[in-house]
């Protein structure tokens, strides 16, 4: 094979077709020893390829080298264009990698080691076949054109596997989300989170969205959260659920989803009680309460939650107990109940207790609680009785506060709500009252 000289017209047409077509005899002969060379310096030089090549990633890895050691020799005698098949093989190779959750970049690595060591090789051919300088910078060019197309087409296969993988795993966390708030068995969840490449945790908190059209920045829907988030964030509804929600609720990426949303965070709650931490989300949500704080957790609303689960029982207490107020004036009814309530929220405190509780003189919620005292007599001293007049007391609150926001047309903030403290029995004597209180 003698030297030759490169002519301007077939280094026009790529660098395979400037090299002798008698070139590739010589360059196949490497081929077993030299795919066997560049693996073993594969293996010593990158490091994430230093495991035993056994199995499919084994097979994978040798499967690939002879390949394009083969294909090289085709290019340069001109055999005709690149396979489907062997782009297949190229592709196969990125997938792989994505497979043994690794990046491309061992990959690369592993691309340009081979290219050295075949560079070498060829090198040795070229000389014994007495190419000529120019020959010899060609073929150089010929085989680092050759693995950069290859990892071209391998970094497109790891691309394919990323976007078919994310599109398998959003329908698996889908599955889960559902199966999550529907309270499927322990076996059933286990088995999704598993499919959905989710940690299954002990606790997890619910939050509940308003429209994507409250945000004030277009595409928050779409914002991407943190891995452990799952989300609903297209539906009419929108929610998110967090586990380890109080370190999920301080990252950067969950806090501005959340913003301008009326973002309501349902109780941490067993995972298996995830829907009712989105029940309770949503029924505070429901409320308006969320609109002009922002964020709000239903941690903080739970007597709340309890006295609006079931309004007909509030109402049957609020008739049975609150009849004494009936026929007072609208304005004595509530004033008086206010104050019952405060009495009753300060463990049957001292008139000066419950003046502070109300923002009023100290006189005037003696005498308040002077004709409480004649209007309710002996429930005072009944800790059913009172229980039930808290409640529905509570409730009438609640509703109170309810029609104020429905009233206003404006879009204001609503008044601060008032305080729903810990429901719970009320003990203690009747209401005594003298100038050091009760």
């Amino acid at each position: 094979m003698g030297g030759g000289t490169l002519s301007e017209e077939r280094l026009l047409a790529g660098p395979w077709s400037a090299l002798p077509r008698s070139f590739s005899a010589g360059v196949r002969k490497e081929e077993k020893t030299l795919a066997a060379e560049i693996i073993r310096e594969i293996r010593h030089q990158v490091p994430e390829f230093s495991r035993p090549l056994d199995g499919k990633f084994g097979a994978g890895i040798q499967y690939g080298v002879e390949t394009a050691l083969a294909e090289f020799a085709d290019r340069i005698e001109g055999s005709g264009a690149r396979s489907d098949e062997r782009l297949r093989v190229y592709r196969a190779l990125g997938r792989g990698e994505l497979a043994e959750g690794r990046s491309l970049d061992a990959l690369q690595a592993a691309f340009r080691t081979g290219a050295r060591v075949a560079w070498r090789r060829y090198a040795r051919v070229a000389r014994r076949s007495g190419l000529g300088p120019d020959l010899v910078v060609v073929l150089a060019e010929a085989i680092f054109t050759h693995i950069d197309e290859m990892a071209s087409v391998s970094v497109q296969g790891y691309v394919e596997a990323r976007a078919d993988r994310a599109g398998t795993l959003g329908r698996s966390r889908r599955t889960l989300l559902e199966q999550l708030i529907a309270g499927a068995p322990p076996e059933a969840l286990a088995r999704a989170a598993a499919d959905a490449d989710w940690p299954l945790p002990t606790r997890v908190a619910c939050v509940a969205l308003g429209p994507v059209t409250d945000h004030p920045e277009p595409g928050v829907g779409r914002r991407r959260l943190p891995d452990p988030v799952l989300a609903d964030l297209e539906g009419r509804q929108p929610w998110l659920l967090l586990p380890e929600p109080e370190a999920l609720l301080r990252d950067g990426q969950v806090q501005r989803v959340l913003r301008g949303r009326g973002a309501v965070i349902g109780p941490t709650v067993p995972v298996d009680m995830a829907g009712d931490s989105l029940r309770w989300a949503r029924a505070v949500r429901d409320t308006g309460a969320a609109a002009a704080t922002g964020l709000l957790s239903c941690d903080d609303r739970l007597p709340e939650l309890l006295l609006r689960g079931d309004a007909s029982i509030v109402r049957l207490m609020a008739s049975r107990r609150l009849g004494p107020l009936a026929a007072l004036t609208p304005k004595q009814n509530v004033r008086l109940g206010e104050t019952l309530l405060a009495w009753l929220q300060t463990d049957h405190g001292s008139a000066p207790a419950v003046a502070a509780r109300l923002g009023i003189h100290p006189q005037t919620a003696r005498q308040r609680l002077h004709r409480v005292q004649e209007l309710f007599g002996d429930d005072l001293t009944d800790p059913d009785a009172r229980f039930e007049l808290e409640v529905a007391l509570r409730g009438r609150s609640l509703a109170l506060d309810r029609d104020h926001a429905a009233a206003d047309p404006s879009g204001s903030p609503a008044p601060p709500p008032r305080r729903v403290a810990d429901v719970r029995p009320v003990s203690g004597g009747g209401l005594t009252i003298g100038q050091g209180g009760v």
